[in-house]
């Protein structure tokens, strides 16, 4: 299975999906950090992929999504976003409704 077919199931897998560097309770960086705490005030179940142990998914993720940073958020397949977009859509209650609208909340 090639990397693209990995994370392809990696995200149809799991309903909330997030690739990031480190894990949900220990992020090694800021912005990954910054999401996993949202997703967390949100009370959702999220699956942590940590992208710094495996180099070739970290560039495949990025190719993926044709997004250049890590974190990335996908919610039911669909590709939210990195960081600032994550934290905007959550100040203006606009991840909350994707949620409530995908039954994940």
């Amino acid at each position: 299975m090639n990397i693209k077919d990995e994370i392809k199931e990696m995200i149809e897998k799991n309903d909330i999906c997030l690739f990031m560097k480190g894990t949900p309770d220990s992020p090694q960086c800021g912005f990954s950090m910054a999401v996993s705490n949202v997703l967390k005030h949100l009370n959702v179940q999220f699956k942590g992929i940590n992208v710094l142990e495996n180099q070739n998914l970290r560039q495949g993720i990025k190719d993926y999504s044709d997004w250049p940073t890590i974190p990335q958020l996908y919610i039911k397949g669909e590709f939210i976003g990195g960081c600032d977009i994550v934290k905007e859509m959550f100040e203006k209650g606009d991840l909350k409704k994707v949620l409530e609208d995908k039954s994940l909340i």
